[in-house]
């Protein structure tokens, strides 16, 4: 392992040369097909069948990290993972997501009314804000969030070396994450227990309630579901922030072109959304014998659909490297795709449009700070900083 920790343009550089393989290819050092185009990781994404998102074959044998799989919708196929999402689906609807607008801009305003002309956005407002919108949401204290952060460090800022066996990678981690994972585990199982017994309106009330095939979910089901949503219901806002103020700093004239007509904020978050995903791969196992754009992939093997370079396809966005306030159509994979498309994906957009417009009306100037330096999780995991100082002037 390096001892430097790689940057996003590190990331980028190497996606590009690895392109050159071909957008469908095997790798020797990791034991992994990597699939970077667009119409390829499309096609992987959309076969959930042949594609499977159980990865259970990959990870050690070690019961707290068995116990949060058993409800895990990540690493669960169809049709179990249909019915389970489905439980809580409609408590994502553009509908109902838009109805939590009020409550996010009011958030937004107090947040950044404890701020002075410098802050950390992370600390001030990337993290803070979706943290307590979706602690609302499953029912947990959000004065927590101090513990939440402390989980998603651990989960998710494990350092990636592209040459080492994703078999090998795994093992390694496990001795960091397991720990974690059995506070977080005791942690919802506590909750869990306490909603059932005191139910209210909210998502584990919900979950504690609801009947899958005639049958009430049991307690150590429900752990992993809500402790996907309570992780993935907020880093992936978190990062998006953060994500949107360093690429707008990059690109001023687009900063000038969203000041001028807020209406382009919509097609500004998506295109960070492209350019800066924030997972930049996924995985799958072959469950049988497979084709990918003409190139056989047999069965057992592990697939990783680089959504980092689908959007980046030359063939499907044009001047894919840079940032284009009107690009249309905009059909990046930054959400994912197919079955397991983010359930959050509303949410997320909201609470990134707020939060941007409400810096941008706030402040007539929004600056990385060129003094102080600006931390970044490893972008082989996770595309997101995890400290951004800004200096800011009031509008």
């Amino acid at each position: 392992m390096t001892t430097t920790r790689p940057t996003f343009d590190d990331l980028i550089a190497w996606l590009e040369a690895d392109r050159q393989q071909g957008q469908v290819h095997f790798d020797e050092h990791q034991q992994c097909w990597h699939v970077l185009g667009h119409p390829e990781a499309s096609a992987v994404l959309s076969d959930p069948v042949v594609f499977s998102s159980d990865l259970s074959a990959l990870q050690p044998d070690q019961d707290d990290l068995a116990l949060f799989q058993r409800g895990n919708i990540l690493r669960m196929d169809p049709p179990r993972h249909r019915t389970l999402r489905s439980l809580v689906a409609q408590a994502f609807t553009p509908r109902v997501v838009a109805d939590l607008e009020p409550r996010i801009a009011e958030l937004t305003t107090g947040l950044l009314d404890g701020v002075g002309e410098r802050f950390d956005l992370v600390d001030a407002l990337a993290h803070p804000l979706p943290v307590i919108v979706i602690a609302d949401l499953v029912g947990v204290p959000a004065v927590d969030r101090p513990l939440f952060r402390r989980w998603a460090d651990v989960l998710l800022g494990q350092d990636v070396d592209p040459d080492e066996t994703l078999r090998a990678a795994g093992e390694r981690a496990v001795d960091a994450v397991a720990p974690v994972v059995r506070v977080m585990n005791e942690y919802l199982l506590a909750h869990i227990r306490s909603r059932s017994r005191h139910p209210g309106d909210d998502l584990t009330s919900r979950l504690v309630r609801a009947e899958v095939d005639g049958e009430r979910l049991a307690y150590e089901e429900i752990v992993g579901f809500v402790g996907l949503l309570l992780m993935a219901g907020h880093v992936t806002t978190t990062a998006t922030l953060g994500n949107a103020v360093l690429a707008l700093d990059d690109a001023p004239d687009a900063t000038a072109a969203v000041r001028a007509d807020p209406d382009l904020l919509p097609a500004a978050v998506e295109e960070v959304l492209r350019l800066r995903t924030p997972f930049p791969r996924l995985a799958r196992i072959t469950t049988a014998d497979a084709a990918v754009a003409g190139v056989r992939i047999p069965a057992g093997q592990v697939v990783l659909p680089w959504l980092a370079a689908a959007n980046r396809d030359g063939r499907v966005f044009a001047e894919p490297h840079r940032f284009d306030l009107h690009r249309r159509p905009n059909p990046h994979l930054g959400f994912g795709h197919g079955v397991h498309f983010c359930l959050g994906a509303p949410l997320a957009r909201l609470e990134a449009r707020v939060a941007l417009r409400t810096l941008l009306e706030r402040y007539r100037d929004i600056a990385v700070a060129a003094d102080e330096p600006v931390e970044y999780r490893d972008p082989w995991t996770m595309v997101a900083a995890s400290r951004l100082p800004l200096v800011v002037r009031p509008a």
